[in-house]
């Protein structure tokens, strides 16, 4: 039997990343199988593209090399490690998926969703999420809460302007993608929060 695989997105200082370390606890605690990785990176070929991207020394890098290194980066996780634990039959969750490149390069940077899809069409074609949650925040809020952008990475320090058309372009993928894609509200204590994705992978049969 197939595992299914879990997604969380979110824009920067969302808490997604805590909501991960939560479920993680919890899984591990109910011993339910599962295979927990991020983007970019999780392999040592993809950590490696991970570096090259946030690095804040490499701002002559073009809108399309970012894109293209994101599906790279996310190519060499997928045949390394996550179809095989899927095909293993484990839940496999990851910290920002393909949805991340459609907010950040499509929307974001105006590649357009065209491209992005055709530099994605691997994970497209073969692991597409059952179940994808938003941690919803805008990113004036979030950026306020996590103390200011991290001035070592890249596109934490790509400005206000920027991280709101990513949130622009998350809120698009919502509309178009409404049965995958779901909200949950990223203002509230990091425990309720865990709470509401709990009971939304219940209602969606995943846990």
């Amino acid at each position: 039997m197939k595992g299914k695989l879990i997604t969380f997105e979110g824009c920067e200082g969302s808490g997604k990343s805590t909501q991960v370390r939560l479920l993680k606890e919890y899984l591990e605690a109910n011993s339910i199988p599962y295979f927990m990785t991020r983007e970019p990176g999780g392999t040592e070929i993809s950590e490696k593209i991970r570096s090259i991207i946030l690095d804040k020394d490499n701002s002559e890098m073009a809108d399309e090399c970012e894109a293209l290194l994101y599906a790279a980066s996310r190519c060499q996780l997928l045949k390394e490690k996550v179809l095989p634990a899927l095909n293993e039959g484990k839940m496999v969750i990851i910290d920002r998926y393909y949805d991340s490149s459609f907010a950040y390069q499509a929307y974001a940077r105006g590649l357009g969703y065209d491209f992005v899809a055709s530099a994605n069409n691997f994970a497209l074609s073969y692991a597409v999420p059952d179940l994808t949650v938003f941690f919803d925040i805008d990113p004036y809020s979030a950026f306020i809460r996590k103390g200011g952008a991290d001035s070592t990475d890249r596109l934490e320090l790509a400005g206000q302007e920027f991280h709101n058309k990513v949130y622009k372009g998350y809120k698009a993928l919502i509309e178009k993608f409404p049965d995958r894609i779901i909200s949950v509200d990223a203002h509230a204590d990091a425990q309720k929060i865990h709470e509401c994705v709990l009971t939304l992978l219940r209602d969606k049969g995943v846990l």
